[in-house]
């Protein structure tokens, strides 16, 4: 018997991978669904399932390889030794002293890295499917342990050089880190950027939060935050100005039917831009829930490659880091993005008096080939109108 393990398929916008982990070797039995290898690619890395039972005969591709899409990187025998009795998971409890004690649900590459590093797995998070433990939650765990030395997800061999008690270390870039530093350089020498900015009075959006956020939980099992009532804003300002929500392709410009609002995230492999599809559709409760999962879903490096593709219109928020004003670059081919920033209570002018409000500042960067100053002037302004009066974003007017 001779079994192939392929490489999944990739997605059209995916050329290729690197094989970063071998989870066997040769020689060693594995089990059908258990996790034999790991394949990082610019946007996300893959676990690539065993298809059978059987004895890993021939590992194909060295680590640190580049794999395509239905590559053959494996071959698999017959079992050796005793087989093990068949089932949808192998027994997770042992027995202590006369008493069966349930062990933590591990995924192999989760289970060979807690036996690495010697850890206690109950100590860390499981956020993986009925409570299952992945290795991107041991990941996280170690990268709080060691107060973010190490980059999660990132599998590398780091070259450490000292002189005179002078430290420099040397990491090869992760593929999504290459692909970040490609795209943002693309964008810059891609497109005619220019950067509007205003700022928004955030009070009327904090009133409203707070005076409906413990009914909103209830109602809908999910904190209102910011991000919903801009994203609603954006809606709103994407229909009156179609031209933010297009593409350039070539010699033509593409006006999409449809609103898909990318949300940046920060993982700690990098910056993803996750995808909430149709939010012209969406109630603010199902915006927060999507945000929610995908924030959590980045962390545990779990997010699909059809999440974090496509959208025609991205907002990120540095103001969660303590940024107070920045530019957003453009996440290609996308035309705009709208950077939001810190709140922060600043002295303004209102009806000729000087009153202090909670202020941020709102920054738009848009492609000029595309998009005029005054189509970006003016989706700003709109973006503004609808924070400070929200009842707009109700009514829509």
């Amino acid at each position: 018997m001779k079994i192939e393990i392929r490489v999944p398929d990739f997605p059209e916008s995916v050329a290729d991978g690197t094989l970063v982990t071998w989870h066997r070797q040769v020689g060693e039995n594995i089990r059908r669904d258990e996790i034999i290898a790991d394949i990082e690619t610019d946007k996300v890395v893959f676990e690539v399932p065993s298809p059978a039972d059987g004895n890993v005969k021939a590992l194909l591709v060295e680590k640190d390889g580049v794999v395509e899409s239905g590559m053959v990187i494996a071959q698999l025998g017959e079992w050796q030794g005793e087989q093990p009795i068949s089932g949808d998971s192998p027994d997770t409890s042992k027995i202590v002293e006369g008493k069966r004690e349930t062990e933590t649900l591990m995924t192999p590459s989760a289970k060979k890295l807690v036996n690495e590093k010697g850890i206690n797995p109950e100590n860390i998070v499981a956020t993986g499917k009925g409570g299952r433990l992945l290795k991107e939650d041991v990941l996280n765990y170690l990268s709080s342990q060691e107060q973010g030395n190490t980059n999660l997800g990132e599998v590398f061999v780091a070259s450490e050089v000292v002189a005179a008690g002078r430290t420099e270390k040397r990491v090869p870039m992760t593929r999504l880190r290459a692909r970040i530093a490609e795209r943002l350089l693309e964008a810059q020498h891609g497109a005619a950027i220019l950067t509007t900015f205003n700022e928004v009075n955030m009070e009327p959006v904090i009133s409203l939060r707070q005076r409906y956020q413990e009914e909103f939980e209830q109602t809908h099992g999910v904190r209102l935050g910011f991000m919903s009532f801009f994203v609603k804003a954006a809606v709103e300002a994407l229909r009156r100005f179609p031209e933010v929500n297009a593409s350039i392709d070539g010699n033509d410009i593409v006006y999409h039917g449809f609103i898909d609002i990318g949300i940046a995230v920060s993982s700690p492999r990098g910056l993803v831009v996750p995808v909430v599809r149709d939010a012209d559709q969406l109630h603010m409760s199902q915006i927060e829930q999507q945000i929610v999962s995908f924030s959590e879903r980045a962390t545990a490096g779990t997010l699909s490659l059809d999440e974090i593709t496509g959208g025609t219109f991205s907002i990120t928020n540095g103001g969660i880091f303590g940024s107070l004003l920045s530019t957003p670059i453009l996440n290609p081919p996308q035309s705009a993005i709208l950077g939001m920033h810190k709140i922060e209570k600043r002295p303004v002018v209102e009806d000729d008096e000087i009153v202090i409000r909670p202020m941020m500042y709102l920054a738009l960067s848009y492609d000029h080939r595309i998009i005029d100053g005054r189509e970006a002037v003016q989706f700003l302004v709109t973006i503004k109108q609808m924070i400070e009066e929200p009842t707009r974003l109700l009514l829509e007017i």
